[in-house]
């Protein structure tokens, strides 16, 4: 089993259902989510990151939001145009980007 340097969690509003609904959602956080995987894949870093839908982090305000692990960095109000400065600057350059951290 692969160990990655960074795991990824964004939510997308996903019910235990499995029904997605809710703030991240409307706010196109599954589109988020592909282009973390595209970014991702397009850097050759799949062996280092894993990337993760959740629920509902509680913090609806705040979204689409995503926490980056093993430094538990939140980021909040994110678009897809967020996720390739998020990218370069965390997982590639080791620094959190903190216009979007929450």
């Amino acid at each position: 089993m692969n160990s990655p340097k960074y795991h990824i969690f964004i939510c997308t509003s996903c019910r235990t259902n499995g029904v997605q609904k809710g703030y991240c959602f409307q706010k196109d956080s599954v589109k988020i989510i592909e282009k973390f995987i595209q970014e991702i894949d397009g850097r050759d870093l799949s062996g280092d990151c894993m990337v993760c839908n959740t629920g509902c982090f509680g913090i609806c305000s705040r979204g689409p939001v995503a926490v980056v692990y093993p430094e538990g960095v939140w980021y909040g109000n994110l678009s897809v145009d967020a996720v390739e400065e998020i990218i370069e600057e965390h997982i590639e350059g080791g620094k959190p980007v903190e216009k979007y951290r929450i």
